[in-house]
């Protein structure tokens, strides 16, 4: 059973067949989907589940907290279930993969007072962006 059912069923989320399919899609290292391509996978494992579920059931998701929307670039938004553990992103600029990474630091801290405006800063979003091997090999 992955990490974010195991979360889901601690809330008494009322687990569907579908929602089930949807958090069974979501499991794993560096899962970081497409809407589309939830769906195309979970079609694989429960063929009448539509789009709109899957679409309702990710919106529902997100806002639980159980699992991040990530955008970091023009492509269509990602679904990040790593939700409860702090991390940035790591994306290829070749193909869009994208990669949970944990950097030493807190750049929270990094930023120094005269760079606050008076904020208070609350969080932080860092995006490191590069080259993959598979697109580095390509090349």
């Amino acid at each position: 059973m992955s990490d974010l059912l195991e979360r889901l069923r601690g809330r008494g989320w009322r687990m569907t067949a579908q929602r089930r399919v949807v958090a069974e899609v979501l499991d794993g290292e560096h899962v970081h989907l497409t809407a589309d391509e939830v769906h195309a996978r979970a079609v694989e494992r429960l063929p009448e589940i539509s789009r709109a579920t899957v679409y309702n059931t990710l919106g529902e998701l997100v806002t639980l907290g159980e699992v991040l929307e990530v955008s970091t670039d023009r492509r269509a938004k990602r679904y990040d279930p790593n939700a409860h553990r702090p991390h940035q992103h790591l994306v290829c600029a070749g193909c869009g993969a994208i990669r949970d990474v944990h950097p030493a630091g807190n750049p929270l801290a990094d930023l120094p007072d005269s760079e606050r405006f008076g904020f208070t800063v609350s969080a932080v979003e860092v995006t490191y962006r590069g080259t993959c091997p598979a697109c580095a090999a390509a090349a």
